[in-house]
């Protein structure tokens, strides 16, 4: 190996490094995150009734974040989760624009779909209509 591909290697280590510390944490925000929905907490009931789709809105919203934390700890499954949840974060950010009328609000769920999408761009082999053949 010459110097120039032991540096290529050592970067392509640390963005696999970043990239993990990254799904891990969000990963550990989306479990939490999902627990007051199926859990029924009432801060949580009250925001889905204001929402206006039901009850079982919250649980498909919580299922999917909670099946999407843990999608993003399976290396076969790590672009696909961060492409769902992404999904899930545009649906969070025009509810929060649109039903509860709080653009500044819909500012945390939309720095989530960025840092999904970084996480789906980099994961792309694990998504079989993105993987390079």
């Amino acid at each position: 190996m010459t110097i120039g591909s032991n540096a290529a290697v050592s970067q392509r280590r640390g963005a696999n490094v970043a990239l993990w510390v990254l799904q891990i944490l969000l990963a550990a925000f989306f479990v939490f995150a999902s627990a007051p929905k199926l859990l029924g907490e009432p801060t949580a009931v009250q925001m889905f009734d204001l929402i206006g789709l039901g009850q079982w809105f919250r649980y498909l919203t919580g299922g999917l974040e909670l099946l999407g934390a843990i999608g993003l700890l399976v290396p076969r499954l790590a672009g696909a989760a961060a492409l769902g949840l992404a999904g899930v974060m545009v649906g969070a950010t025009i509810t929060q624009v649109f039903v509860f009328q709080a653009p500044v609000m819909a500012l945390m769920p939309f720095a989530l779909v960025l840092l999904f999408l970084v996480v789906a761009w980099g994961r792309r082999r694990s998504i079989p209509l993105l993987a390079e053949r």
